[in-house]
């Protein structure tokens, strides 16, 4: 019976371990842009909230809303729609309604059974920062970058006030429980109070030194708690204005504030990573709770105040029991700002760097996260895998290379050379030499094998963004951020042979076509460049291929060499025929600035990477040579 009760949990737990590798794999590729095939990480978190049943988490994303089972955590939908980053969101009082604000100016509201759109609000002129419905539901009130607070009719779908009075960026606004007040904070550091019905200016609360991030009415109506980027939390009588308790202890921003349903705890959330707790009528600091690695963003009770959900750059949410404020439950997949892509040599590994101080190894196929690989002390700001595939090699913010066993994800070595941040790397072909860019002005030259540096590079006078071999491994290209000039080197011995001298900005990605004849260039000044590497001494002849509206970050040739992909602030990767110069196609679908690209070995995925915390699989069949 026992043997049998073995075989059954084996069977059970086989079925739960497939069941979430399908979960993970589905949700990868969830309402993808036109032309892409997966989406690697779950973008960055802005806010958390409950719906009004207590079932659903819903959060606030760099690509969407994403919707959780509360009690599960497992993903239920990710709603997307706006262009960019989405800051804010608020549940309708009978849950029937999500609103949502946005960094590209509008307020959408979605259906909250079908997870469709209902309606766009349009007004605000900046950035939106914070959503609230009154009470009835008639109303939602917004406030944006723009410094007004707006009240929309949800009847009509039409603006009905727009409250000025904000001398700097409205950050949060709040309905009193009876639905006749409206609070708003601002980084002009004033708390504003207003008749809710006629937008009338009541009372301005003036106390706070810096701006005020967060606002919340206790549930009672009596007391209203602000949070202040100054690391204080203020506790305010509603009916005087007055500040009745000012709440210490934070060592950063305080960035979120909420009272419980009872009204009997304030919590604040900060960018010290902490959470603290509260009692409103002493101002006594109940408890500190520190799990978090990273600045926690957003905080929210449910709405029977057994659970406190929190959110955090670290990429994960937490759920806590109110009773006992030990973690329920943790969903993680979130990710911050990615710096950097690289495919390995057999194409099945995709690795990422990101602000975290990480590197990530997601399955290119599944878009299933491997495994984190942490140990630097800042940005990871650029991944390359050896020819051979055996080491990952990275380079960082804190002016460190590290390089890591692919199989076991053991760190092997640190290279500690540079004396700024390390922004670009490249390996020979053949593997035995690795080049390094700083910001210190230098390239590098380590033997690779050895972790040993056998050449400084001296010659640039700014910033070294890029580094490139080309494929025969005897040229060696650098790309300046302060001259804008490219130097070409020996790849073997480092000597400089010609410097390139054409665009107008700052040198920021280099590539070499597979065969060697063409050197690509992306630059601050908006522009490819394709220089003819077969022309020896007239390198200067240069042809610039324009199309994107702001800084060009990364380029990436295609294996066969016919497709150049370029990135770019303006969100979007462009494809373009190398031997002519025209424009193939595009890509559009990030929601933060595209800053990497990297195809994979076999030609049919590109990569990319973006400030919105994303990695995006693109599908580059379409490109390829036809076969008969």
């Amino acid at each position: 019976m026992k043997n049998l009760n073995l075989f059954a949990i084996l069977i059970m737990f086989t079925f739960l371990l497939s069941f979430s590798n399908s979960s993970a794999q589905e949700y990868t590729r969830w309402n993808l842009p036109p032309g892409a095939v997966a989406r690697l990480g779950k973008g960055k978190i802005n806010e958390v909230r409950y719906s009004p049943d207590g079932k659903i988490i819903a959060v606030a994303s760099s690509i969407g809303i994403w919707l959780y089972d509360a009690h599960t955590g497992a993903e239920s939908a990710l709603i997307t729609g706006h262009t960019a980053y989405v800051y804010c969101i608020a549940f309708s009082p009978d849950g029937q309604t999500l609103a949502s604000g946005s960094r590209d100016n509008t307020i959408r509201l979605w259906d909250g059974q079908t997870r469709k759109r209902k309606a766009t609000l349009v007004g605000h002129t900046r950035r939106v920062r914070a959503v609230a419905f009154s009470p009835g539901g008639n109303i939602l009130a917004s406030t944006s970058e723009d410094n007004t607070v707006r009240l929309w009719d949800l009847h009509t779908k039409s603006l009905k006030e727009t409250l000025t009075g904000h001398t700097d960026m409205g950050r949060s606004v709040a309905f009193s429980p009876d639905g006749r007040l409206l609070a708003s904070g601002s980084d002009d550091g004033t708390i504003q109070m207003w008749d809710a019905e006629t937008g009338q200016s009541l009372n301005i609360l003036t106390d706070h030194n810096r701006n005020v991030t967060s606002i919340a009415f206790s549930p009672d109506g009596q007391s209203l708690v602000s949070g202040c980027d100054d690391g204080t939390v203020g506790v305010w009588d509603v009916r005087t204005g007055e500040l009745r308790q000012h709440l210490t202890g934070h060592t950063a921003y305080t960035v979120s504030v909420a009272f419980s349903p009872d009204s009997e705890t304030i919590v604040s959330a900060s960018w010290d990573n902490a959470i603290h707790l509260w009692d409103p009528d002493t101002g006594e600091r109940l408890q500190a709770l520190k799990v978090h690695t990273g600045p926690v963003v957003s905080v929210a009770f449910s709405p029977q105040g057994e659970t406190l959900v929190s959110g955090s750059q670290d990429g994960t949410i937490r759920l806590w029991d109110t009773q006992t404020w030990t973690g329920k439950n943790t969903i993680d997949g979130h990710t911050s700002d990615v710096k950097a892509v690289a495919f390995s040599p057999d194409g099945k590994t995709l690795a990422s760097g990101n602000t975290r101080n990480t590197l990530d190894l997601w399955d290119a196929e599944t878009g299933v996260r491997k495994t984190t690989l942490a140990g630097h002390d800042g940005a990871v700001n650029t991944v390359i895998f050896s020819p051979d595939g055996g080491t990952l090699v990275s380079g960082s913010s804190d002016t460190t290379i590290r390089l890591w066993d692919t199989q076991t994800g053991q760190h092997k070595q640190t290279l500690r050379e540079h004396l700024d941040s390390v922004v670009a790397l490249a390996y020979s072909p053949n593997g035995d030499r690795l080049a390094s860019g700083s910001d210190d002005d230098t390239v590098r030259l380590w033997n690779a094998k050895m972790g040993t540096e056998l050449e400084i590079l001296k010659g640039h006078t700014g910033d070294v963004r890029a580094v490139a071999f080309s494929p025969d491994g005897g040229t060696l290209a650098s790309g300046d951020g302060n001259d804008n000039e490219i130097r070409l080197w020996d790849g073997h011995d480092g000597e400089h042979i010609l410097t390139l001298v054409g665009h107008q900005r700052d040198i920021t990605g280099l590539a070499f076509s597979p065969d060697g004849s063409i050197l690509a260039s992306a630059s601050d000044d908006r522009t490819v460049g394709l220089w003819d590497m077969d022309n020896g001494e007239n390198l200067q002849n240069l042809r610039m291929l324009k199309g994107h509206t702001t800084y060009v970050l990364a380029v990436a040739f295609s294996p066969d060499g016919k497709t150049l992909a370029s990135a770019s602030w303006d969100m979007i990767i462009r494809l373009w025929d190398p031997e002519t110069g025209r424009p193939k196609s595009g890509f559009v679908g990030h929601t933060g600035y595209v800053v990497s690209v990297a195809s994979a070995p076999d030609g049919r995925t590109l990569a990319s990477g973006s400030t919105d915390g994303t990695v995006l699989l693109w599908d580059m069949t379409p490109f390829l040579p036809k076969t008969d």
